[in-house]
């Protein structure tokens, strides 16, 4: 028997006996309105929301919030003929010059107005941070009150997914908040109903 083998034979016999798993705390939070909630976090991190009644309002709303700005990029069908820059390429660097991207997203959260996004809907992961600027759509119905919640959401969760809360923001240089520094620049939160 060799030395590895012989070490694997007693790492093998000496498991420890097993723990039972420590129950989880779940806070319940009692806000008077999710989405109010939501929104008093989001404007706290330099984030706009916009309610869209359907798809169609979402186009409207987003050639009036984008409109002049090129290399505009989606993840939602319905905004293709809105979109001038295909997320169809090889090569996550050429998504470098993305001015605006548009996402679906699956979630957000109230306490802290952070969203959900996966590779669900994602071509490449690095689209939300490469772009100047981001745009998440989240149906309206879709807004959990804390962490908590939205682990329990995510329980049943495969691959890759993040939470995001508004702008990139870094307060290191000399104390001072830039907004921007190393990702998106500003992001806007579209809650779309009927979903």
């Amino acid at each position: 028997m060799s030395s590895r083998d012989r070490i694997l034979s007693q790492i093998r016999q000496n498991k420890p006996e097993e723990v039972k798993l420590p129950s989880v705390t779940t806070f319940v939070s009692h806000f008077e309105s999710t989405e109010d909630k939501f929104r008093e976090m989001l404007s706290l991190i330099y984030t706009e929301v916009i309610v869209v009644k359907n798809l169609e309002e979402l186009s409207a709303k987003a050639e009036e919030l984008y409109a002049g700005v090129v290399n505009r990029a989606t993840t939602i069908p319905a905004l293709s003929a809105w979109a001038d820059f295909s997320l169809n390429v090889s090569d996550p660097h050429e998504l470098e010059t993305v001015e605006i991207a548009i996402v679906q997203a699956e979630f957000g959260v109230a306490e802290n107005g952070a969203v959900w996004i996966s590779d669900q809907y994602l071509p490449h992961r690095v689209l939300p941070f490469i772009t100047q600027n981001l745009a998440f759509v989240i149906p309206r119905n879709a807004l959990v009150d804390n962490m908590h919640e939205a682990y329990v959401r995510l329980q049943d969760t495969l691959g890759w997914g993040c939470f995001i809360a508004g702008p990139s923001k870094t307060a290191d240089i000399e104390q001072s908040l830039v907004i921007g520094a190393h990702g998106a620049r500003s992001m806007v939160i579209f809650l779309l109903e009927g979903e």
